[in-house]
């Protein structure tokens, strides 16, 4: 083994398929994963690694056609955002299997975000799925989910590439991976970084720790998550599910202008959401410096471009050798 590490895998959609690739990356070069925190899909993908099923995921997600990802979606009528997000959950629970948090063989943090109280919230025990569906309930496109007392939304809201849970970990470095990398939208290459710098002064003495709640409650209640069923049956959600495709068709198929006009709604939001958590992976990266950095490009894909995962995969692959190898480990 080449030394412990504990991983940072941050926030960013479809592009957090990219974590896959890291992950691969470093298993093969002998690091032992010690201990993970993870926002929105660094969550996901970091539960499912810890709970011993990267590669049946890996499949799973690559074998995903546009359509395929169009099935998954479960329409949320009259609720605060676009999907419930169950069906997904179910799908991921019924490949990865239950499990809790505090039973699974390494250290595990998901982060979500509790707008009520305008805090980030550490998931560390409760149900894997119930923290992962909190911390991809990206807002307007999933509904919140309750866990405990508290309505949590997706993790990347305030932190998007999620170190300060890291370093009460015993690790002999950590390596982060943000996803929301600077580039031109022409250049959709991989940007990896690495910096090699000793260990940061920082730790997490954060004067908001207490609000945190790093020891949180229980990921959510014992009831099994069942994928939802929308009124109007199956017809109705094949129709929804043909206007999401054509907006997306749209959103993708439109040649980019010669001068700047007003942006399709996906594109939209696609883009607000990526500049928020670009700017705020920037603000906690210089504050909070991880031992090494791995960076993919922002532009590489949309948040919702789920399809790309062979691409996303590799693309994690190359950002994670290129880094590694800069960084001389």
């Amino acid at each position: 083994m080449r030394g412990r590490i504990a991983l940072v895998l941050g926030a960013g959609g479809a592009r957090g398929l990219a974590h896959i690739g890291v992950l691969q990356v470093l298993r093969e070069r002998g690091y032992e994963v010690a201990g993970i925190s993870g926002s929105s899909m660094g969550a996901l993908v970091g539960g499912i690694f810890a709970a011993g099923r990267l590669d049946e995921y890996c499949d799973w997600a690559c074998a995903l056609e546009r359509r395929g990802v169009l099935r998954l979606l479960d329409f949320a009528f009259g609720s605060p955002g676009l999907f419930h997000g169950e069906r997904v959950i179910g799908a991921l629970r019924e490949l990865v299997g239950d499990h809790r948090i505090e039973e699974l063989p390494i250290p595990y943090v998901a982060v979500a975000t509790d707008l009520a109280r305008q805090r980030e919230v550490w998931l560390t025990r409760g149900r894997l799925f119930d923290a992962i569906r909190a911390s991809i309930a990206i807002p307007m496109i999933f509904t919140p989910h309750r866990v405990g007392r508290r309505d949590l939304v997706d993790g990347g809201l305030l932190a998007p590439v999620p170190i300060a849970p890291t370093r009460a970990m015993h690790v002999d470095r950590v390596i982060a991976v943000d996803v929301n990398a600077p580039a031109p939208w022409n250049n959709p290459l991989p940007q990896a970084v690495a910096s090699p710098s000793p260990a940061p002064a920082v730790t997490a003495t954060d004067t908001h720790a207490a609000d945190r709640d790093a020891s949180a409650g229980e990921a959510g209640s014992e009831s099994a998550l069942v994928a939802g069923e929308v009124a109007g049956g199956p017809r109705l959600r094949e129709r929804m599910a043909a206007i999401w495709e054509s907006i997306v068709h749209r959103a993708e198929s439109e040649p980019a202008p010669a001068a700047p006009k007003p942006h399709g709604l996906v594109d939209l939001m696609a883009r607000s959401l990526d500049t928020m958590q670009a700017q705020m992976a920037r603000i906690q990266l210089a504050q909070d410096p991880p031992d090494l950095l791995i960076q993919v490009s922002g532009e590489s894909a949309l948040f919702y471009e789920f399809w790309r995962a062979r691409e996303l995969v590799e693309l994690g692959r190359d950002a994670a050798e290129r880094a590694l190898d800069a960084a001389g480990l």
